[in-house]
């Protein structure tokens, strides 16, 4: 079973890492430059707004499929035939009620506009999520990571050629929506077609019962899906409304300048709970007993090493190169993006205590406290947004967000430990400490020489030490790979 997530990590990984960080850093930044802060601050705000309520689309579908695939892979065909009647069905429900709210918050037509576009690219978006979460729920990684990236691939190719080519004009942000509709509705297609190949499927066939058999188990899920949506995503939503009408969409277009970095780094997280999540359906299921609980401790703390190696390195290094980073992607207000962006980005490691800890609680099925936890979190981010927003803007948004995401992040630490009996070493937990210790002087040590030099030496250092003080063990990352080969 090790094997096959250390497999699934290297394939959505290597994949991602080549594409994404062009797409993000390429692209994203491309557009922003091209129409500006407050033209994309339009843009981010609403979409956020269309990415709160994108739970509509699916209900905690995707997450059920995933698990129970991973558990009973025999279901897929009827799986398959009877969800796609059901996200046709809720695609009607999620555009009713985002454009309730729409309505409520004052929205114009231009904003309508662009919130109807938003919406489309949300449906395909997740009708791709859901499709890959067959292949997921079947351990076939190698598929799942080309479609993880092959959506980016053709918005790379469409936007760089809007943006860098001659005579297409000055960009428009509307451009950039179009082609994220041309891109998603390609790569659906090409998803739909493989899975139909992979099963045999014959066609789509609406079946009550079964319709409300999974709308009923996978409510849970959709529960939580949309508080931790509301939690990530709310910020620049808040930031829009809470603040004058122009100023407002400035302030959320320096947070979503501060943002995207953070953004890009929590999809390593995220595309490390892909494989992860099917890997530990499979572990909760079996009985319970020491074999089971030393297995989830010992895949739980290979995942969280490497992980915390990543973000820990990464929040304290690029926190201390804010200034140059802004500076290298954006061509105003970079001073105000950098100071929101030295607070945004620890948000990366109690983000990946959630992807870990929250993945290993979905798939045990303890819903109800994740549900808990979660709208105790949306709580703390509104309220502390709420007073912090008219007194500090973005900045203090960043504040409110990073609270959040902590709050979060050790509750579920705290829950997972309990649920599973797991029992970390006290020589575990002071070679992570150390590690922080080393990142962070490291850091205040070379923070005189270039940027680039600052970023290579601490990541080798990272590295080293992390080898060094075993978080990350070759031998026995070796060790399993040879004795489920033998």
């Amino acid at each position: 079973m090790k094997k096959k997530l250390l497999s699934g990590l290297f394939w959505v990984l290597l994949l991602n890492i080549l594409i994404k960080p062009f797409w993000i850093l390429g692209i994203e930044v491309g557009v922003q430059n091209a129409v500006g802060a407050e033209a994309y601050g339009f843009y981010f705000a609403i979409f956020n707004l269309s990415y709160i309520f994108n739970i509509l689309l699916d209900l905690g579908i995707t997450n059920f499929n995933t698990r129970n695939i991973a558990q009973h892979p025999q279901l897929i065909t009827k799986h398959l035939s009877g969800i796609l009647s059901i996200k046709v069905l809720l695609l009607g429900l999620y555009s009713i009620i985002t454009f309730s709210v729409g309505l409520l918050m004052g929205y114009d037509s231009q904003q309508f506009y662009l919130l109807s576009w938003l919406c489309v690219n949300q449906f395909l978006n997740s009708l791709i999520i859901y499709l890959r979460s067959n292949f997921e729920g079947l351990l076939l990684f190698k598929t799942d990571s080309v479609l993880s990236i092959l959506d980016r691939v053709l918005m790379i190719v469409i936007c760089g050629c809007l943006l860098w080519l001659p005579r297409t004009g000055n960009f428009q942000i509307m451009w950039f929506v179009y082609a994220q509709t041309v891109a998603y509705a390609i790569t659906a297609s090409i998803a739909l077609i493989a899975l139909f190949r992979q099963t045999g499927f014959k066609g789509i066939r609406w079946n009550r019962p079964f319709a409300l058999s999974v709308l009923r188990q996978s409510a849970p899920f959709a529960l939580l899906v949309l508080l931790m949506a509301s939690y990530n995503r709310i910020d620049p939503v808040l930031i829009e409304r809470l603040l004058p009408d122009h100023v407002g969409s400035y302030e959320a277009g320096l947070y979503a300048g501060a943002f995207r970095l953070l953004d890009a780094l929590t999809m390593i997280a995220y595309l490390v709970s892909i494989p992860l999540l099917p890997i530990y359906a499979k572990l909760t299921a079996q009985k319970q007993g020491p074999e089971r609980t030393k297995e989830i401790a010992d895949t739980t703390r290979i995942v969280f090493s490497i992980m915390m190696v990543f973000a820990v390195t990464s929040a304290v290094t690029l926190s201390f190169l804010s200034q140059p980073l802004m500076d290298l992607f954006y061509k105003e207000h970079t001073e105000e993006s950098a100071r929101i962006f030295r607070v945004l980005i620890y948000g990366i490691v109690p983000i990946s205590f959630t992807y870990i800890f929250g993945t290993l609680l979905t798939a045990n099925g303890s819903l109800k406290q994740l549900n808990i936890l979660a709208a105790t979190a949306l709580i703390v981010n509104v309220v502390a947004n709420i007073f912090l927003i008219p007194h500090l803007a973005a900045y203090g948004s960043a504040w409110a967000s990073l609270s959040a995401q902590s709050f979060m992040a050790v509750t579920q630490l705290v829950l997972a430990l309990v649920i599973f009996s797991i029992r970390p070493s006290y020589g575990y937990v002071l070679r992570l400490g150390a590690f922080v210790v080393i990142v962070f002087v490291t850091n205040c040590l070379v923070e005189t020489v270039s940027p680039l030099m600052h970023l290579i030496i601490c990541g080798v250092v990272a590295v080293v030490s992390a080898f060094l003080l075993k978080l990350i063990n070759v031998k026995e990352l070796l060790q399993i790979l040879r004795s489920e080969e033998e």
